[in-house]
């Protein structure tokens, strides 16, 4: 029988720009006529969307030559989602109850594309949101991680951290440390995620702890936070070490930071004298995305991995998760189910 669609749907709408860290009071749910999908496009019922913490940098004014554009005062919010075909052309490659994934989250419904349906890659279709290729890439395209290898996973809780933890161990790691700001956190991260040791930031300089943890240095840096521990990663790493920034969680997660820079310095001398590669990643390309869609569906399966998560229950309670997410109360990727 024929989904019965209704004439409105919601979305979260920016309502101000917020002189800190955005939550609800910055952000409003607003009923919008059902879109209507052009040539080439279905008509979608999101169910699963990703709250991810670049938002804040998009909020605050968005950075020059990165992929997404700022979000001003009445744009409605995007990110990851998974969403259910509802209407599809005839004789296209999509039909009704087909999955497919898109980058209009934070809506009921969306207007997308036509795209390859999601299919049963994943045992769990949410885990589609999960931003493991973004780890992956960074250990076997960028890093070349090598087994026997020790990993320093910066941000090791989120996320991506809760996922590079895993793939570290599965690709061969011999230690695998990871750093974090919270107790709790650092206990599931040795429980669950994969990480022979935990060093907690606050008090002491994190350089010294995590010479501590890692006497003989590092060889691979996933670093997700900038700033300090980036400092500490360098300082930490052996000669002929490679380092791929990933994130800036550091500025992102920061009331005191504006959300568009993320200042660190570096001592150049050293990254010359021990052959130390430093490189950003921004993007996977569809082949390595294929690649780790299909190992993480295996893991998943086996049991090998796990996909980290919190799932909120409804598009008006999106606001406050991403308040949840800036305070640092979520471990691995927070979800949004409808």
């Amino acid at each position: 029988m024929p989904r019965t669609l209704p004439r409105a749907a919601r979305e979260i709408r920016l309502a101000e720009i917020p002189s800190g860290l955005p939550g609800p009071e910055h952000l409003a749910v607003a009923e919008v006529p059902l879109p209507v999908p052009g040539a080439g496009e279905v008509l979608v019922r999101n169910r699963w969307f990703q709250v991810f913490p670049s938002l804040r940098t998009l909020i605050a004014g968005g950075v020059p030559g990165t992929p997404f554009p700022p979000l001003r005062p009445g744009d409605t919010l995007f990110g990851p989602a998974v969403g259910e075909v509802v209407t599809a052309p005839d004789g296209g490659g999509l039909r009704p109850g087909d999955l497919v994934a898109h980058f209009q989250g934070w809506r009921e419904y969306a207007a997308v594309p036509a795209s390859a349906p999601l299919g049963d890659a994943l045992p769990d279709p949410a885990a589609h949101l999960a931003p493991g290729a973004t780890a992956y890439a960074a250990l076997t395209r960028v890093a070349r991680l090598r087994a026997g290898e020790t990993v320093l996973v910066t941000g090791g809780a989120g996320g991506v951290g809760s996922l590079a933890g895993q793939i570290a161990r599965l690709l061969g790691a011999a230690r695998v440390i990871g750093t974090t700001g919270s107790p709790a956190k650092a206990e599931r991260m040795t429980a669950e995620l994969g990480y022979d040791a935990v060093v907690l930031r606050g008090g002491s300089p994190i350089g010294g702890r995590l010479a501590e943890a890692a006497p003989d240095g590092v060889d691979v840096v996933v670093d997700t936070v900038g700033g300090e521990q980036l400092q500490a990663a360098v300082a930490a790493a052996r000669p002929g070490a490679r380092l791929v920034v990933v994130g800036t969680l550091a500025t992102q997660l920061s009331a005191a930071s504006g959300g568009t820079t993320a200042p660190v310095e570096l001592d150049a001398f050293q990254l010359i004298a021990r052959n130390i590669t430093l490189r950003g990643l921004t993007g996977v390309d569809g082949e390595t995305h294929a690649e780790w869609t299909e190992r993480f569906g295996a893991w998943l399966r086996s049991g090998a991995a796990t996909f980290p998560h919190t799932r909120i229950a409804g598009i008006e309670r999106a606001p406050r998760a991403l308040r949840e997410l800036f305070e640092g109360r979520h471990v691995g990727t927070v979800v949004t189910e409808l």
